[in-house]
């Protein structure tokens, strides 16, 4: 019975500790490419301050790094209203609401039923320091929002 060599399924590369074969010079390198990134967004344009939190059962949102970053602490009095399906907050004197005193934004129970909000229900906050504004988006107005784009991503 003579046995035969069967060649390897992947052939061996010169410079490898592996000898190649006077047939195996014809195999061509292999080329390696990068890989495809996809486009990035350029960098940021603006001082906006994101947070992601959750009500509780009494409608405050507890996130003290956007509170921070607009200045805003215990006490401080506020006026919140309501344009095209978000929040807007502002600092105001003479505001009927205020940041409680642990540091929580209180949302009205009127607004939380007006927006379907209930306790867990996560909100994304956008403060904009430069206005002293706080805009809280409720899940519907992201539902809509997103809307507008395909599921690839691209504008519709």
């Amino acid at each position: 019975m003579n046995a035969s060599i069967i060649s390897p399924v992947v052939p061996a590369l010169p410079g490898f500790g592996v000898p190649v074969a006077a047939s195996d010079a014809a195999v061509a390198p292999l080329v390696r490419r990068p890989l495809p990134l996809p486009s990035l967004i350029s960098g940021r344009t603006s001082t906006v301050v994101y947070g992601l939190a959750a009500l509780d059962e009494r409608g405050r949102i507890a996130d003290r790094v956007v509170l921070r970053a607009l200045g805003w602490s215990a006490g401080q009095r506020l006026v919140i209203g309501e344009i095209g399906g978000v929040l807007t907050v502002h600092a105001d004197p003479m505001g009927a609401y205020q940041v409680t005193g642990q540091g929580h934004l209180r949302l009205p129970a009127p607004l939380r039923h007006r927006y379907g909000l209930a306790a867990a229900d996560r909100v994304l906050l956008a403060a904009d320091p430069t206005r002293s504004q706080l805009t809280v988006y409720p899940p519907a107005a992201l539902d809509s929002a997103l809307a507008h784009y395909t599921h690839g991503g691209e504008p519709a």
